[in-house]
């Protein structure tokens, strides 16, 4: 007679890729730029695999990364994607239309997606150490403005890189790309944890205030009683 014993099945571990930072990343993009303009920032639901990543006209912006895992990171804009994206934010600001740059050649252009790409990375590097528990640091954005056809190769140093692009579209339907390079490696999952909470920023500043305005107002109470005592003692005294 066969056995009725049911066996205990065994739990498989989830196991993270390649495919997982690059989803990761792309809504880290989304996210702070759609936050950062007030526009929405959409990307393509297919993702291409590709051999090398490159900087190509208009607006090209690259980071390196490293620590847990070794990467590179490319955002190509257009030009029209990149003076909307740049005039977006500083509208969003308080600067008005008439005072921005109209060329996204200008330097100003530069240094507002070369910080909008800083805000991303560390959204991205924020979820790694929520998500994936380990660490990894940035470089500083570096920014290259062409006006005509010239494409650069950046040497990540990877020992075995995997290399996606992601074609995004802005609000007026402009398109930028996303290129991702790591090295070739896998997350696995050795037992259950919760990820850590999304701090706001808001919220803190808030709890920091009523915490700064508790403080002052405990301060206060012993030093009006401590005043009122010297002022009894040298009543006292006669002076």
């Amino acid at each position: 007679m066969p056995s009725t014993q049911t066996e205990t099945p065994i739990d498989v571990p989830e196991v993270l890729g390649t495919e997982h930072l690059l989803l990761s990343l792309c809504n880290s993009v989304a996210d702070v730029l759609g936050v950062t303009t007030k526009t929405r920032i959409h990307y393509s639901g297919m993702v291409q695999r590709i051999t090398r990543t490159c900087l190509k006209p208009d607006v090209g912006c690259f980071v390196l990364f490293d620590g847990g895992f070794s990467g590179l990171v490319i955002l190509n804009f257009s030009s029209h994607a990149a003076l909307e994206l740049y005039q977006s934010y500083m509208i969003n600001m308080g600067m008005a239309k008439e005072d921005l740059a109209s060329s996204y050649t200008s330097n100003e252009v530069s240094n507002v997606m070369g910080e909008l790409m800083n805000q991303v990375l560390g959204d991205f590097t924020g979820k790694v150490r929520r998500e994936l528990q380990t660490d990894i640091t940035q470089s500083q954005p570096k920014m290259l403005s062409l006006n005509k056809q010239v494409i650069l190769s950046v040497d990540a140093n990877l020992d075995h890189p995997e290399a996606r692009r992601v074609t995004f579209y802005t609000s007026r339907n402009n398109i930028f790309y996303l290129e991702l390079a790591v090295d070739r490696t896998e997350f696995i999952q050795l037992y259950e944890f919760e990820s850590q909470p999304v701090l706001d920023p808001d919220a803190l500043m808030e709890q920091t205030k009523a915490a700064l305005a508790a403080g002052n107002t405990t301060a206060d109470a012993p030093t009006s009683s401590g005043d009122d005592d010297t002022d009894e003692l040298l009543r006292s005294l006669g002076m």
